[in-house]
């Protein structure tokens, strides 16, 4: 399995989930691929140094208010300013994710930080497409992951 190349697996697109408490850049890049046992998350976000990693466990929020935990299996990769990290599912968990759909991923950038660097810490990455929303705005406030899950089983 290439890790480092989610085009070798049936994924979603590219959900920018919005991260309001990390300075550097407000998007935390999320996707979902289908493999034959279950599937696996690729978060990827900006950061000043490729040292720091997305590292510990990792926290689905779902719908209904239940969370998948996600084991750090040190998948990683850097590409360019950016850190990724890669996060398996069982057959089940993927089960749940054509169901309900993602309301926040909790997740930690671990590194030695200086008074320059990005930040380290904890943080929730929220499904929401834009921050501010005016009355007349009928387009959707939130990404869809649950059927865009699903296509990845239709299809």
């Amino acid at each position: 399995m290439t890790i480092d190349k989610i085009g070798s697996f049936p994924a979603t697109p590219v959900w920018n989930f919005i991260c309001d408490n990390y300075v550097l850049n407000d998007h935390v890049s999320i996707q979902i691929a289908k493999t034959e046992k279950g599937g696996f998350l690729k978060i990827e976000v900006e950061t000043t140094k490729n040292t720091f990693t997305i590292a510990g466990n990792l926290y689905v929020d779902l719908e209904d208010f239940s969370a998948i935990i996600c084991k750090d299996k040190r998948l990683r990769a850097v590409s360019g300013n950016r850190i990724v990290s890669y996060y398996s599912f069982t057959a089940a968990e993927m089960k749940r994710l054509q169901k309900l759909n993602i309301t926040g991923i909790r997740f930690c950038i671990k590194g030695k930080s200086d008074k320059f660097s990005s930040q380290s810490g904890y943080f929730t990455a929220v499904n929401k497409i834009k921050f501010f929303r005016t009355t007349f705005d009928f387009k959707p406030k939130v990404h869809e992951t649950a059927q865009e899950v699903l296509k990845l089983y239709v299809n």
